[in-house]
């Protein structure tokens, strides 16, 4: 999920600290090398088919090197019902126009393509991005009402052979009541309107009213670094 200029930094080391740790105790405990060690190794590019900051910050925690290239597709044209459905269908579908994009440069290194999607889901209904301030604020305010749930989609696929490996992760998230102020206060940056469901977990206003993640935090912001390891390891 996108996040304001003034606690990116904060959030990103955060994200950082975390899937360093862990990145370097999976591969302590296996005798092994990182996933970013061995795409090093195999000269093997990364490209992130999203712009999002909190997506860079996770995919950097765990040191790996990366590109980036915004897919240009129309969501609103994909509809499910199923939340699942829905975001793996997006994600492929930035998979698809990425490498539509990608189709004419001859760069000789093999190349991973790494595309991904979320909803949130909350009282059983779909959420995306906030089409209004008044949305924002009827979204927000519910989720201290009842726990929202976000349902996520990464893609991986080799940009050279065309084969792709994708998984859904869902995290829920539990909150206290939110304050009328402190709802205002998140839309009024206006940074809310960019997320789905105008769920932004990790900014600082909310953080007093967080009780608990059931799932994982990265997972929650937009990208679940396990996830992402899981499947470069398919490829590498």
């Amino acid at each position: 999920m996108r996040a304001t200029t003034t606690w990116t930094r904060r959030c990103a080391w955060i994200v950082r600290t975390r899937a360093c740790g862990r990145n370097e105790a999976i591969a302590r405990a296996m005798n092994a090398k990182t996933v970013a060690e061995r795409l090093k190794e195999t000269s093997t590019a990364v490209i992130l088919g999203s712009g999002s900051a909190t997506r860079r910050a996770i995919l950097s925690g765990m040191n790996i090197e990366y590109v980036i290239e915004k897919p240009d597709i129309d969501e609103k044209a994909i509809r499910f019902d199923d939340p699942e459905v829905l975001v793996r269908a997006l994600a492929s579908a930035k998979a698809t126009a990425v490498r539509e994009k990608l189709a004419e440069r001859g760069e000789g290194a093999r190349r991973l393509l790494i595309t991904c999607d979320q909803v949130v889901v909350h009282r059983g209904i779909i959420r995306e991005k906030p089409t209004s301030a008044s949305e924002a604020r009827e979204f927000i305010r519910g989720y201290g009402l009842d726990p929202p749930s976000t349902v996520g989609s990464t893609m991986v696929t080799d940009l050279s052979s065309g084969k792709s490996a994708s998984a859904v992760d869902v995290n829920t998230v539990v909150f206290d009541e939110i304050p009328d102020d402190v709802v205002n206060a998140i839309v009024d940056e206006g940074e809310c309107m960019f997320c789905a469901g105008g769920l932004m977990v990790e900014h600082p206003l909310l953080q007093p009213y967080l009780k608990r993640i059931e799932g994982s935090m990265d997972g929650v912001m937009g990208l679940d670094a396990q996830t992402v390891e899981r499947l470069l390891n398919e490829f590498v």
